[in-house]
């Protein structure tokens, strides 16, 4: 009876509370390292080649923490991709509420992964041998039930909540912080076309996916930091198996190049660099917009406090967030209509936002040729320095020293 009561309490390692502790972060820290490495920069965004003794063990791990079938997590995020906070994202923060994301992130998967269009679209590419069909994803709660069994022998009761904690993790950092938070809250580097953000730090807990704007921003990159401030935990395993010969990094984003000033003139040079760096010029050009707009505050501020120019402050205050979005077309119309007067009111902010829009249509062009794509970045680079609009003519000078 004694040696069945010690079982119970602490299984067959005897293990102190806080070494269960340990242990349960270290086994939920392989399972975000699986997500990350295989599921995510690997099989997803195919811009890591894993060894495969380390893809399978990541595979077969995943079916024991996670339950989780590879193809599934991989339509399911190409999907998000392909449709960021547009009708058909299948957890986009915008459209489901950030309530709904971050609690129920782990039931809009399961809607999801039920979609056979989503998965034959999508899906394509990932493990598809006698294991996968016959065992991953034919019996995928089977893992799920093996762990909780090895929990229990190895922990005793408390091994219940060790596969509790395991289960939970994944619906709760990815599903919820990553898609949820990474959408909503944080700070952005690039000026991707979407809301995402880079929630720091936690890399340690969730492996490098909290710096989810320079994802986005850069999807095929196998690293996910970009400033120098920024840890990203999973870069350094890919690190450490490439130089074990275990993983060959496929791509990554491109550093930052900029010309000497001297050398500054708009060349095909200056036009590849433009428009691979796009996001980081946007992101750059928004700060100038906000700063602009603030500038324009602080000085309707005396009148606003003597009451004569209340109105046109708070026009131009409530119209501020929506000058700093990239893709304005999402306004309702009421706030329409109220950044139109605002523009209409304020030339220099108005230029800003003209000129930002035809920045963006010279990079989305898919038509023009290179030769006309670089006439009309020169134009551009001449308009913006002839502008009177001290901020904007410094732009036009960093811009001409951008190179691929």
């Amino acid at each position: 009876m004694d040696y069945v009561l010690s079982f119970l309490s602490g299984g067959l390692l005897q293990l102190s509370w806080w070494q269960v502790a340990l242990v349960t972060l270290v086994l939920t820290h392989i399972t975000i390292v699986g997500v990350t490495l295989f599921l995510h920069r690997s099989q997803t965004h195919r811009g890591l080649d894993l060894h495969p003794v380390v893809m399978h063990f990541f595979r077969f791990w995943l079916w024991m923490t996670t339950g989780m079938v590879t193809k599934e997590w991989v339509a399911i995020h190409r999907k998000h991709h392909a449709k960021c906070e547009r009708e058909g994202d299948p957890h986009s923060p915008m459209i489901y509420g950030i309530n709904r994301v971050f609690f129920e992130g782990a039931e809009l998967y399961r809607e999801e992964s039920a979609n056979q269009e989503t998965l034959k679209r999508f899906g394509y590419g990932t493990p598809d041998d006698w294991l996968e069909r016959n065992v991953y994803s034919r019996h995928s709660a089977m893992g799920i039930l093996i762990m909780l069994g090895i929990d229990l022998a190895l922990f005793g009761v408390l091994g219940l909540t060790v596969w509790a904690v395991q289960m939970a993790w994944i619906p709760f950092w990815a599903a919820g912080v990553v898609n949820g938070i990474g959408h909503f809250w944080g700070y952005r580097n690039y000026a991707s076309p979407d809301t995402s953000t880079n929630v720091f730090p936690i890399g340690l807990i969730i492996g490098g996916e909290e710096l989810h704007n320079n994802h986005h921003a850069y999807g095929t990159s196998a690293k996910f930091s970009a400033k120098w401030y920024e840890f990203d935990i999973g870069w350094g395993y890919i690190q450490i198996l490439s130089v074990l010969g275990l993983a060959k990094v496929r791509r990554v984003a491109p550093k930052l190049k900029l010309e000497p000033a001297a050398d500054a003139s708009v060349s095909l040079k200056t036009l590849e660099g433009v428009i691979q760096h796009r996001y980081e010029i946007l992101a750059r050009y928004t700060d100038l917009v906000k700063k602009a707009a603030a500038d324009e505050l602080d000085k309707l501020k005396p009148t606003r406090q003597k009451g004569s120019a209340d109105c046109r402050w708070s026009l131009l205050a409530r119209a501020k967030k929506w000058l700093s979005q990239v893709d304005d077309s999402q306004l309702a119309p009421d706030q329409r209509a109220e950044l139109d007067t605002v523009l209409a009111q304020n030339q220099s902010l108005s230029t800003l936002v003209q000129m930002r829009r035809e920045l963006i249509r010279l990079w989305e062009s898919s038509s023009a040729s290179s030769e006309q794509l670089l006439t009309d970045l020169q134009a551009w680079c001449h308009r913006a320095q002839q502008s009177g609009i001290e901020g904007l003519e410094q732009f036009a000078l960093r811009l001409r020293r951008y190179a691929a």
